[in-house]
């Protein structure tokens, strides 16, 4: 019996110690995630043998309640065990079949574990606390940045049979970003490259990684960060004419962001408790004009380690901080999330304009920004 879920990085690592219950919600932002939870299930319930003969998947959107009891109420064709059924991309089955679930997580079959496989599922429904106490929760939300670095050590060794060291793992990560799905397929590919004595070096990761497209995305933050306004809007340009989708860039930039914000947070909030001073924050800006030079208690570099900024470009993001200046620091967050809001449809606003108003952000002087 569960009571709380289990992250899906501790899940997959050992999954063994979390065995399938009649009814398992696989959960989160992160779909990388999901899949590969979903195959530990099927693992789990089915082995290695005879997974296509008791194995029924559904797609969620369209499918009623009823064809998916009768499969978990079925016996297995083969050896008598246990059916696995998984109903893919199930918030709207889960919306539309909510009050037949809660029924069926009351008194479950024995002859079938169900599997729904969602974007959501929030906890504070009688559906999540359900699940909660009588069958298994896995979160598959994106980890920490700490987390994730052990963890694509971690996978390089146990999928791709290669070893990743720390540093190369933050190059990894700094230059992909947090998407775990594209940061699988790089080592795949890291993988074929290493030699015979299986390792992957930074300098491996900053040859071979990432193609012009990452590269350009990070042009045009940092065009963005260092005043030039036009540079930045050709980079978005390019981008957005090869397909990249707007949501994509917003995420991809968006952590680097992040770290400016958490950085910037940090130094305000020594500053308020007036802790010793040693250092300056100055809100110089490429543009010429310069604002109030403001005291610190500890170095900016500091406040950017801290904020999970990587060794190998603390120079770079010290300086860009520097430019930004703590006004417009403090409304990163802010700016994110309207960004984000805007994309999925809470404005009108045409995508690409949603992105070049960020960028004239950074890039404006502070009396312009807004």
């Amino acid at each position: 019996m569960a009571d709380k879920p289990v992250a899906a990085l501790d899940y997959l690592a050992q999954p063994d110690k979390h065995p399938p219950l009649p009814v398992c919600a696989v959960f989160g932002d992160e779909t990388f995630l999901r899949r590969q939870a979903i195959l530990c299930l099927r693992s789990a319930v089915l082995g290695d043998d005879d997974g296509d003969f008791s194995l029924t998947a559904f797609e969620g959107r369209g499918t009623p309640f009823r064809d998916v009891h009768e499969e978990l109420s079925t016996v297995a064709m083969f050896g008598g065990g246990r059916r696995l059924v998984v109903v893919e991309q199930a918030d709207d089955f889960v919306s539309r079949w909510r009050a037949e679930l809660e029924d069926y997580i009351a008194k479950p079959s024995r002859s079938g574990v169900l599997a729904l496989d969602l974007h959501s599922l929030p906890g504070n429904t009688r559906l999540y606390k359900m699940i909660a106490a009588d069958g298994l929760l896995i979160d598959c939300r994106a980890p920490a940045p700490a987390r994730l670095t052990k963890w694509l050590a971690d996978w390089a060794k146990r999928r791709h049979g290669v070893h990743l060291n720390p540093t190369a793992a933050d190059v990894l990560a700094e230059i992909v970003g947090p998407e775990l799905g594209l940061l699988d397929q790089e080592l795949a590919k890291l993988a074929l490259l290493a030699g015979d004595d299986r390792k992957i070096t930074p300098e491996m990761v900053q040859r071979n990684v990432g193609g012009w497209r990452a590269k350009t995305t990070w042009e045009m933050l940092d065009a963005a960060m260092d005043g030039n306004v036009a540079e930045a809007m050709l980079q978005l340009d390019r981008l957005l004419s090869s397909g990249e989708q707007p949501i994509g860039l917003l995420g991809q930039i968006s952590a680097s962001l992040r770290r400016f914000a958490a950085a910037t947070r940090l130094v305000l909030q020594a500053e308020a408790e007036a802790k010793k001073v040693s250092g300056t924050f100055c809100a110089k800006h490429p543009s010429g004009r310069s604002g109030k030079r403001f005291l610190t208690p500890f170095s900016l570099r500091g406040a950017l380690e801290q904020a999970g900024v990587r060794s190998f470009v603390l120079q770079k993001a010290e300086r860009q901080l520097r430019l930004l200046g703590r006004h417009r620091g403090e409304q990163l967050y802010r700016w994110l999330l309207q960004a984000d809001l805007d994309l999925k449809g809470k404005s009108t606003m045409p995508p690409r304009l949603v992105l070049e108003r960020l960028i004239v952000r950074l890039s404006a002087p502070q009396s312009k920004t807004r």
